[in-house]
């Protein structure tokens, strides 16, 4: 997919420089000489060493402190006071505890006198695009911190900015759970769901720049000065693999780790046919097979039910719901639609199956819908003696997720595939490999 083409230029800094006083009248600088323009349609990433003002600058384009020297321009107007089209998601997720997830994701609207009815209609709007229906009554302590971050972004977003700053926002997150909350917001952002015309994250991550941005800004310091500015003409999805997108972040990489570097190349030019969309890796919930089976059969006689008040019921935290309610999801069994869950066909006739069927049903919709079991199951068809070393899966796993993630990742793939009799597996000498005996049934069957 094409990047969005910049138009409407937003806002403006000119001559901009930051300084603070000691005590003892010493003057420290931390922003020098700073001019910059940020224009609608563009994802603009803020990269520099620790100190070099990234923050600060984020900050006065917020207006939330003014420039010492120079001045902040928002829609050619000198901006004085808080700059009323951006609004900012933090590092920390900076919630309410005594506020509901809707009450927290209010705030930003009653600050502006936004009228109650008015409010709640749009920030119930945001939280169902966020992905948070269902969650409209929880408590920031009922939430894991994917959640809570998802609370800061619908809050940030239903006050509608223009600008949509970042700071850090995804590095107090675990690996993975930060990986599939930056190409969720990506795909808001490509799908044009949220209303905000461009975005500025100030990250310390060279790959999450190239990953999400159009266009990368890379601070010097002592004191902080732009030292690089230019697009990343690379189409979304990236893939991490390609020669084009290693060369930029060596190129990034090169910039930051040498500040005395003068002559700065341009980054390289691709052709936006030379990359192919890197896939989202999908991450499998650590949940069994019988706890999916349970709760299809809580839903049995509820043609729908709120997702919230069910984990009240059977009086289940948010965090220990919903990874069923996922894996549920991941194999075609349960549909949510805002807030409600609801079962599918195909767990409506999981059901009505006996044990035999069940199993089939659930081996259908893994190697249908489940990419590492599909793998594994490929992997093992490949082999002549149809088995292989764990390790092998836990190579190929880490190449997208951490090497922790990556065992939980496979331990769940290993117990699902063994209860479909997908495969079996050997703890003792981490093999994983076909049972010959389900083959020749499966394939007597098929004959």
């Amino acid at each position: 997919m094409a990047v969005k083409t910049a138009t409407e230029k937003l806002i403006a800094l000119q001559g901009v420089s930051k300084s603070y006083q000691q005590p003892n009248g010493q003057q420290i600088v931390i922003l020098e000489g700073i001019n910059l323009e940020l224009h609608s349609g563009e994802i603009v990433a803020l990269l520099g060493p620790s100190g070099s003002g990234k923050s600060t600058l984020m900050r006065m384009i917020a207006g939330l402190i003014p420039p010492t020297e120079g001045q902040v321009i928002y829609h050619d107007q000198p901006l004085v006071g808080l700059n009323p089209g951006v609004a900012i998601v933090f590092q920390s997720f900076a919630l309410y505890p005594w506020l509901t997830v809707l009450e927290n994701v209010e705030l930003g609207l009653k600050a502006k006198g936004e009228p109650p009815d008015s409010r709640q209609k749009k920030a119930l709007r945001m939280i169902d695009i966020i992905g948070l229906d269902g969650f409209e009554n929880a408590y920031p302590k009922e939430l894991s911190g994917g959640m809570r971050q998802r609370v800061g972004f619908a809050r940030a977003l239903a006050v509608e900015p223009e600008l949509l700053c970042m700071d850090e926002p995804f590095s107090a997150l675990d690996v993975l759970t930060a990986e599939n909350l930056r190409f969720e917001l990506l795909d808001l952002w490509l799908d044009r769901r949220i209303p905000t015309k461009a975005v500025l994250i100030v990250t310390h991550g060279i790959e999450e720049a190239v990953i999400l941005a159009d266009r990368i800004i890379v601070l010097g310091r002592n004191p902080g000065r732009i030292r690089a500015d230019f697009p990343v003409t690379l189409p979304h999805y990236r893939d991490r693999k390609h020669p084009s997108f290693q060369a930029l972040v060596d190129q990034v990489y090169k910039i930051i780790t040498n500040p005395d570097l003068e002559e700065i190349e341009p980054p390289p030019t691709v052709s936006t046919q030379e990359s192919k969309p890197e896939p989202k890796y999908q991450s499998l919930p650590p949940v069994r097979i019988g706890s999916i089976a349970g709760l299809v059969e809580l839903l049995e006689d509820r043609p729908k039910t709120d997702l919230y008040r069910l984990g009240q019921e059977l009086q289940l935290e948010v965090d220990d719901i919903l990874p069923i309610v996922e894996a549920a999801k991941l194999i075609n069994f349960v549909e949510l639609e805002e807030g409600d869950i609801s079962l599918t066909p195909i767990g409506q006739e999981f059901i009505a199956g006996g044990i035999d069927e069940r199993k089939e049903i659930v081996r259908t919709q893994l190697l249908e819908h489940i990419r590492l079991v599909q793998q594994i199951y490929r992997l093992l068809q490949a082999k002549r003696n149809q088995r292989i070393p764990e390790e092998l899966v836990l190579d190929i796993l880490e190449t997208h997720v951490s090497p922790e993630e990556a065992q939980k990742q496979l331990k769940t793939a290993i117990d699902w595939g063994r209860y479909t009799e997908i495969y079996s597996y050997d703890e003792p000498s981490g093999q994983i490999f076909l049972d010959h005996q389900a083959i020749e049934e499966e394939q007597l069957a098929a004959s």
